[in-house]
């Protein structure tokens, strides 16, 4: 298989809006810095999608890709913006793996230790013919999915998505499927007040300035 094969990247966003954004940060930070911190993780994603070279970039946007954080982050990176459906997760990352045609990494904004380097791993993962490549979250869930196709029964209901069962869930998926994957690296998602200490820790407190 080529070692140069395009990898789309799907990339699923929720417009930074104060009291809606980040909402189990807003008690610490209040809901103008939890918007904030919230626009930054998108800007953060974006650049490392985009600076991943890996194929085309779709930014996924909900409620919709009027935000001008979205206009600018489509312009700045070249990317194609779309709108998210109404759906639940598995619905509307089953649409962005379908819309790729081909290999797709489909991934959030909430996991700021993702570098480059994680993400071509993934996709080279893709090219050599393995079905699936997830990066777990400390969680249970996961920060990044990658397939050759798209796959149905792995985002069909019923699952209970932002649980800790989400990745156990997927696994037995997987295996009922016959399908091959890999999980290189488990990362963490900013999501509750304590992340706010390891992001510092991580040496990414900018994000937060």
């Amino acid at each position: 298989m080529a070692t140069n094969e395009p990898i789309a990247i799907a990339l699923l966003a929720k417009a930074p809006t104060a009291g809606l954004a980040k909402t189990r940060l807003i008690p610490v930070l209040g809901p103008e810095r939890a918007a904030l911190l919230q626009g930054r993780l998108i800007e953060r994603a974006a650049d490392t999608a985009s600076r991943s070279a890996l194929g085309p970039l779709t930014l996924w946007a909900t409620p919709d890709e009027n935000h001008v954080l979205f206009q600018t982050i489509a312009i700045r990176h070249r990317c194609t913006l779309a709108r998210q459906s109404e759906d639940d997760l598995g619905a509307r990352m089953l649409a962005a793996a379908s819309r790729a045609n081909g290999p797709v990494l489909v991934m959030g904004t909430d996991c700021p230790p993702l570098t480059i380097a994680h993400l071509r791993r993934a996709a080279d993962i893709l090219r050599a013919g393995t079905d699936v490549v997830i990066l777990p979250a400390e969680d249970g869930g996961y920060v990044l999915i990658g397939m050759r196709a798209p796959q149905l029964t792995i985002f069909a209901s019923p699952i209970c998505w932002g649980s800790p069962r989400v990745l156990g869930e997927t696994r037995r998926r997987l295996r009922r499927l016959g399908l091959t994957w890999q999980e290189p690296f488990m990362l963490w998602d900013l999501d509750v007040p304590a992340d706010l200490d390891r992001l510092k820790s991580a040496g990414l407190e900018e994000l937060l300035l």
